[in-house]
């Protein structure tokens, strides 16, 4: 009965909750975006006749031919687990942000250079709880991909894993983990050192005092998630492939990469170096709205917790005396 109490009167669990909800907003907002993203960085992606497919394309095809919800498809798995992903990595990030900053007190922002640290940190960490969820959820995004007869035997996020561990192991679920490294620690260090500079920029003294406006927070907040994928995006192109991919060469058809320079080589050569950009527009605009909305949901929920942790001590002290 005295848990959550006690877990949100410290500053670890307020922002491990707040990051949760960061996190479900995140998801909701930009799972349609992220399905174009996913479906567009595939090899020879295009249309019947030979040419590629814009974003608004493949937008209304897959709605005329799947219908809406196909947009949403594998929703699931990283909603339950992106909220706890997310919350970790908010804590995370504000631990190691504090514990590389020799010089920061208890109510100062850490420097600049221990926000780019803890992220890369926090990048690293979390490249284990979301390798295989996005294994999954790519294989989710591109079940109807084979064409129309497919969508008979189209399954859910608990069969796909199932199949993943019986057919390739545990190893299998991991497929993409170093790939996965590889993107998201630099990312994470982009990403939280320009949401920290942006926010002070736009609201001097806001990274102290935390009085920035709730277009503040979204603005700063979507312009570290385009900075973000800029940045790692050609490495998130080759993650996207070889997690598509099947592993066992007994599979037909066959892995076509045996690993992250043979993808990016073979990728390079069939597709041009373009194709390393290819859907970049598509995740950026999602970048942009996800991440305001998760630094939103994130700041506004760790105030309206504190304000009521702030409260309840209120009246707990009232009812002492």
């Amino acid at each position: 009965m005295e848990f959550w109490p006690e877990f949100l009167a410290n500053s670890w669990g307020r922002e491990f909750v707040a990051g949760g909800f960061g996190g479900m907003a995140g998801v909701i907002s930009g799972y349609p975006l992220d399905t174009l993203r996913v479906r567009l960085q595939q090899p020879s992606f295009g249309s019947a006749d030979g040419g590629k497919v814009s974003a608004t394309r493949l937008l209304r095809n897959i709605v005329a031919s799947e219908g809406p919800s196909a947009l949403y498809r594998g929703m699931t798995a990283p909603l339950a687990s992106v909220a706890f992903q997310n919350a970790v990595v908010f804590q995370v990030y504000a631990v190691l942000s504090r514990a590389f900053d020799s010089n920061s007190s208890s109510n100062g922002a850490p420097s600049y250079k221990s926000v780019a640290l803890a992220g890369v940190g926090t990048g690293a960490l979390q490249s284990l709880m979301l390798s295989p969820v996005e294994l999954v959820k790519i294989r989710l995004q591109l079940q109807m991909m084979g064409g129309q007869h497919r969508r008979a035997v189209r399954v859910g996020p608990a069969n796909i894993a199932k199949n993943i561990l019986r057919n390739e192991g545990v190893r299998g679920m991991y497929r993409g983990l170093s790939i996965t490294v590889l993107r998201d620690a630099p990312a994470h260090g982009v990403y939280f050192w320009t949401y920290e500079y942006t926010r002070e920029k736009l609201h001097p003294g806001c990274r102290s005092t935390g009085e920035e406006t709730l277009g503040t927070m979204l603005f700063a907040g979507g312009m570290a998630g385009v900075a973000s994928w800029v940045c790692c995006y050609p490495l998130d192109v080759v993650k996207s492939r070889l997690q598509a991919q099947p592993q066992s060469r007994g599979d037909f058809p066959p892995p076509k990469y045996s690993g992250i320079a043979d993808c990016l080589r073979k990728s390079v050569q069939e597709e041009g170096y373009r194709v390393l950009w290819r859907g970049l527009g598509t995740a950026v605009s999602r970048a942009f709205v996800v991440n305001g909305a998760i630094f939103s949901a994130y700041e506004l929920a760790l105030r309206f917790i504190a304000s009521s942790s702030s409260s309840s001590d209120h009246r707990i002290t009232m009812d002492e005396s």
